[in-house]
């Protein structure tokens, strides 16, 4: 009688190389289910923000009614320079999923595209679906710099 190869279970070779293949095929399954649910069970540790005064814009760089998105340590942050000339600094990351916000100097509020949540020039949520409102930080101008400190504006 004549061994047929074509079929799996009387070619020890090919059978080995199916077993591998779905055994991978099913572990490859498992962890692209179970990673995801870990993250978000465990997420990672928070990042240090670095420091807590970082030099944000110079004067003449913002026009009136400008905003500008900087570096804040590992986050973005927001300047806006307001119709009477004052500056403000907000957190550019949406309470709501994390999103980086726009300052919409055509409607004056500051816009997460994400969810189209809006927060007025103060950062506090006026519509949309964020849940509390941007962290300010206080803005100091000296001389020709503009810096932006982690304190909490008063």
């Amino acid at each position: 009688m004549r061994e047929d190869k074509s079929n799996p279970t009387q070619n020890p070779e090919r059978r080995r190389f199916l077993e591998v293949l779905l055994g991978t095929g099913i572990v490859a399954s498992l962890v692209s289910f179970f990673y995801p649910v870990i993250r978000y069970l465990i997420p990672p540790p928070s990042t240090d923000l670095g420091s807590n005064t970082v030099l944000a814009a110079t004067v003449g760089e913002l026009g009136i009614n400008a905003g500008k998105i900087f570096r804040f340590g590992d986050h973005p942050a927001l300047l806006v320079r307001m119709a009477d000339g004052n500056y403000s600094a907000f957190s550019a990351v949406c309470t709501h999923l994390g999103c980086t916000v726009e300052y919409r100097p055509d409607l004056r509020e500051i816009w997460c595209p994400c969810h189209n949540g809006k927060y007025d020039l103060h950062g506090r949520n006026i519509s949309g679906p964020p849940p509390r409102p941007l962290t300010e930080f206080q803005v100091n101008v000296q001389g020709k710099d503009i810096y932006v400190s982690r304190t909490a504006a008063t």
